[in-house]
């Protein structure tokens, strides 16, 4: 069963590495184009790079909330297993995994927050 699961594991992610390199290239789409027709849109409203940016800041501040919520109950599951587990070694180490899982899950989401708001904030002029 875990050899199955190994060769399952492998092929899901040859097929997924080779989709992306093999993806065809993508060329920009000039969103602003239509504001000639609909000026009051908000994509039309954060055209300046200041608007755009805030934009981005916020729709990312929404995405770690919204990962963090999912983060904290993932521990209180993880704490409520390790609590139900009787001392079985089994569900013990399954319990663990589900905390330890969760905090990295909850770190790298963070990392991730500092990367964006660095890249917003250096590489994007105002």
């Amino acid at each position: 069963m875990k050899k199955l699961r190994t060769i399952l594991i492998a092929l899901t992610l040859m097929l997924g590495v080779g989709g992306v390199a093999l993806a065809p290239q993508a060329s920009a789409v000039d969103v602003f184009q239509s504001c000639t027709e609909t000026p009051d849109s908000p994509v039309c409203k954060a055209e300046t790079e200041d608007e755009a940016s805030s934009m981005v800041t916020t729709v990312i501040n929404i995405l770690l909330f919204i990962i963090g919520i999912i983060a904290v109950i993932m521990i209180v599951i993880g704490g409520v297993r390790y609590t139900v587990s009787n001392g079985n070694p089994g569900q013990v180490k399954e319990a663990k995994d589900t905390i330890i899982y969760s905090v990295i899950g909850l770190v790298v989401a963070m990392m991730a927050y500092g990367i964006v708001n660095f890249v917003v904030t250096s590489f994007i002029p105002k």
